[in-house]
């Protein structure tokens, strides 16, 4: 295992499930914790320490050092308080896991603006509101003269970036924290700090409100969250400094480092397109059509292939 003795960490939505894993296996490899978790329902409303607290506790019992936070992530000035919170607490800030996340999935048709507002909040001003306040920690450290080598860890989903029917909200969101992580990974390079995302795929309360994922009665378990937090403690690691702005896709022991975007099938002339010769040269290069394969597919694409060989 990496050693991050003397580092501290940050963990968000770190009470239950994925969140909670990367705390206790942070934990494990010498890092100090702030355990952050609002503690509310799925849907976000509602308060409670005591998930936070409850992992601080474990931590404790197998020897390590962390504390409880109930900021909001989506509270500009609570994230402040958040980072704040650590630097108090240890003195110091090295690695930010933004994992915290609600679910409101509805149909688009049917999706109220709250329900939009909510998810949007949590998950995508939620990234950057503690970003941005540990990027400035950092700078100062950095522009003081510190060697600083820091880490954000983003979650994103594979409904971010494969796309899942049912979740406009969340989907959107999510693919936007994959996109931030590559400008924030770009932009924070100059000040030491490493900027990657996840899109995970595990057994949570988020995920077995969508899909039934029902543990195998023995042998390994490829949706256990546990599986997840290895590739944070790698990518904490002092020897991963140069690898940043990239997302990997975690099923199992499969883990692919995706590539979005790319540059797909080009269509060129000699000019500016005609409308009409263009969707003919549409119609010739797609005769039966194009549409998105779908989180299931990409999912089963990238469960232990190279999605550069596809």
């Amino acid at each position: 295992m990496p050693d991050l003795s003397g580092k501290v960490a940050i963990v968000t939505g770190a009470g239950r499930g994925i969140g909670r894993t990367h705390a206790l296996a942070l934990a494990a490899a010498g890092s100090r914790i702030v355990v952050n978790d609002l503690g509310g329902t799925l849907a976000g409303e509602g308060a409670d320490l005591s998930p936070a607290q409850q992992v601080v506790e474990e931590i404790a019992a197998a020897g390590g050092e962390a504390v409880a936070d109930g900021e909001n992530v989506a509270d500009f000035a609570g994230a402040e308080r958040l980072v704040q919170h650590a630097l108090d607490a240890f003195g110091r800030l090295d690695i930010l896991v933004n994992n915290a996340g609600i679910l409101r999935d509805r149909m688009l048709v049917n999706m109220t603006e709250d329900e939009w507002d909510a998810v949007i909040a949590v998950h995508l001003k939620g990234h950057f509101a503690p970003t941005r306040h540990a990027a400035a920690h950092w700078r100062e450290r950095s522009k003081a003269g510190e060697e600083v080598r820091a880490r954000v860890i983003n979650t994103s989903s594979p409904s971010g970036v494969f796309g899942n029917v049912g979740q406009a909200n969340y989907g959107a969101a999510k693919a936007g924290i994959a996109g931030f992580t590559i400008i924030a990974a770009q932009e924070l390079a100059r000040y030491g700090v490493t900027v990657n995302c996840l899109a995970p795929n595990a057994r949570t309360r988020m995920t077995e409100e969508t899909f039934e994922m029902s543990a195998p009665p023995e042998g390994f378990d490829p949706l256990d969250p546990a599986n997840i937090s290895p590739v944070v403690v790698a990518l904490c690691a002092d020897e991963a400094q140069a690898i940043t702005g990239q997302c990997f896709h975690v099923w199992g022991g499969a883990v692919n480092v995706l590539q979005g975007w790319s540059a797909g099938e080009l269509f060129e002339t000699g000019g500016r397109w005609d409308a009409d010769e263009f969707l003919v040269a549409l119609r010739d290069r797609y005769p039966d059509g194009e549409t998105p394969g779908g989180m299931i597919a990409g999912m089963q694409a990238a469960g232990g292939q190279s999605l550069r060989a596809q």
